[in-house]
């Protein structure tokens, strides 16, 4: 992958097309590159799809934002944010140890879903509070290991379904039509979860 902002912009826009040609229908989820801070919209009146919204067109902020997605079940995908609680930067030490526990399976998720792509994760402790002390190794440590377990069991079928798309169109190189034919051969073989 890399680093030139342009790869980047276009790299972010096959990575919207891929997710919208997967999930668009079958869930109504669209992928949305955001001018500020991430969020889940619900669909409402005034739009017929859910919005997975990421932060300032980031490929990496997108990917953490599907993470997200990809654990929550229906009635969570009814609800903004997926009806979670959030408290922004500058956490107390207590507030930084509920958001990292809160935060490990979806960041398991999201280093699943970069190293699909060939990409390079980084952890994201989302705190730069100066009198909280953070361990960004044992946190990790901890992301890591809820990784290793995941693949030692069958993935979630829209986890699965996203790594088999993401590793053939980012890191293999394969066309679009290639990844979502291999998607929709995971949703032949597993089923479409609700």
């Amino acid at each position: 992958m890399s680093t030139d902002p342009h790869d980047e912009r276009e790299e972010v826009a096959q990575l919207i097309a891929l997710f919208d040609a997967i999930f668009a229908e079958r869930y109504r989820t669209r992928l949305v590159r955001g001018d500020d801070e991430p969020i889940y919209l619900p669909a409402d009146a005034l739009n017929d799809y859910h919005r997975i919204v990421f932060a300032h067109g980031y490929f990496a902020s997108a990917l953490h934002e599907i993470s997200h997605w990809c654990i929550a079940g229906p009635a969570r995908r009814q609800q903004e944010d997926f009806g979670y609680w959030y408290i922004p930067d500058g956490r107390s030490q207590q507030q930084q140890g509920a958001f990292e526990q809160a935060e490990v399976e979806p960041q398991a998720i999201e280093l699943l879903l970069t190293h699909a792509c060939g990409r390079r994760f980084n952890i994201s402790v989302d705190n730069l509070n100066p009198n909280v002390e953070v361990d960004r190794e044992a946190f990790f440590a901890k992301v890591k290991a809820r990784a290793a377990q995941r693949l030692k069991t069958e993935l979630p079928v829209r986890v699965a379904v996203l790594c088999e798309a993401l590793k053939l169109r980012f890191a293999e190189q394969r066309s679009e039509a290639q990844a979502v034919q291999a998607a929709e051969a995971i949703f032949a073989q597993r089923g479409t979860p609700p």
